[in-house]
């Protein structure tokens, strides 16, 4: 066989073109990985803070029940590589995990430069062959496989995983090439959107609150009154508006809609206390502490910044005292606290979007195998499917345990 003839060729070295390359060539096959950066992985070394967010601590069913109905697409891909496959893998590689608070399973070196290197590790003793900064300009199905067309050469290859990802982060080389190929197939692609994003908000002052983390809200979108998502964790204010796990987790709702500038957020600040336990807190407070600015008194729930700030979305002056804090101010201030309302313009788009929602349509995808339905010698992984989770390691997942599945299943033809 020559330089230029392979069976299995892998177009996108990330997450899942790293693991579905580097299982094929475990299982004896000649495989090439192509990758248009100069190096792999780079949204590998980008993500969870640059300490990469492995997986999430659950069993496989945790892992597609995260994912909504769409989640059953990964049954065999779970089966073929667990979570628990998964840490096993990575400290198999000396990559010791830890599990946080939040469920999020991280490297204990908070290193993700350590992650890649251990699956690169695995790829160079797999015996597949990477071959960087060569881009994959054109694909053509052939009667024994597929010519492939690089700036430098021209390639054949009886098997084709693609692993080009989404169109998330495009500074890192997910431009959406993926899409122009399975469309060229035959394939549909849902139209792709940025998820895990942060969102805008048409609220001046959120800027000014910029830095200040909440560790525990629970909000909704909402089309009129009619919620679209709801979820409840850390919140961040940003000078573009708003962050932070629960705001990533319902951004794909914003990003999806025709018109995201008719939508809004709702916020509880104290998702932990009942809203008749808040009034009588700032009644009590009231008759005892009166002399007490009001702001100081919240601030015994919310840091002093965020309690300015809701004194005046209530309508108060912020160095407002606690004494004769009469039922209908009550009222409003406990509104701005545990169902603030922030009209929404939109989110930051690709750029700034850990995920993409969207792509090839999975009805289109053999679930047991990741062979396309349209092209049986092609396989597809990771990002460029149809299918993302909330944030916290699951999209990573999906990614191993799917490149892993096309890997194998690529091999074995």
């Amino acid at each position: 066989m020559s330089e230029s003839d392979w069976d299995v060729a892998v177009i996108g070295a990330g997450a899942a073109g790293l693991m579905a390359a580097l299982r094929a060539a475990d299982l004896g096959r000649r495989v090439l990985l192509l990758e248009k950066n100069r190096r792999p992985g780079v949204k590998i070394l980008m993500s969870g803070g640059t300490r990469c967010n492995i997986t999430h601590a659950t069993d496989n069913r945790g892992i597609v029940e995260a994912y909504g109905p769409p989640g059953r697409f990964l049954h065999s891909a779970l089966a073929a590589f667990s979570v628990q496959d998964t840490i096993d893998f990575f400290e198999g590689e000396g990559v010791l995990t830890k599990v946080e608070e939040t469920g999020k399973v991280f490297p204990v070196s908070n290193k993700a430069a350590d992650v890649l290197d251990a699956l690169l590790r695995r790829l160079h003793r797999s015996g597949a062959t990477l071959a960087l900064g060569e881009p994959v300009l054109d694909l053509e199905r052939r009667e024994s496989g597929f010519s492939l067309s690089t700036p430098a050469r021209t390639l054949s290859a009886r098997r084709i995983i693609l692993t080009t990802g989404g169109q998330s982060y495009p500074g890192s080389g997910t431009t959406g090439d993926g899409y122009t190929f399975a469309g060229k197939f035959g394939h549909t692609i849902v139209p792709p959107r940025p998820a895990l994003v942060p969102i805008t908000v048409g609220v001046p002052w959120v800027a000014q609150l910029r830095g200040l983390t909440i560790p525990d809200t629970a909000l909704r979108v909402l089309e009129g009154t009619r919620p679209l998502a709801s979820r409840r964790g850390s919140l961040l204010f940003a000078h573009f508006g708003l962050s932070g796990p629960v705001i990533l987790d319902v951004s794909r709702v914003v990003s999806g809609h025709a018109r995201p500038e008719s939508l809004t957020l709702e916020i509880d600040f104290l998702p932990a206390v009942k809203e008749p336990e808040l009034d009588e807190f700032l009644r009590a407070e009231s008759l005892a502490s009166g002399k007490k600015q009001l702001a100081v008194v919240l601030s015994d729930h919310l840091p002093r910044r965020l309690c300015d700030a809701l004194l005046a979305a209530s309508g108060m002056p912020i160095d407002r005292r606690a004494a004769a804090l009469s039922k209908p101010d009550r009222a409003k201030l406990v509104q701005s606290v545990k169902r603030l309302r922030l009209p929404i313009k939109g989110t930051l788009g690709f750029g700034k979007a850990e995920v993409t929602a969207g792509g090839v349509a999975l009805d289109e995808v053999d679930s047991r195998s990741l062979r396309s339905k349209k092209v049986p010698e092609l396989f597809l992984a990771g990002e460029v499917l149809d299918l993302d989770g909330p944030i916290g390691g699951y999209n990573f997942q999906a990614a191993w345990s799917t490149g892993w599945l096309a890997g194998t299943r690529a091999a074995e033809e």
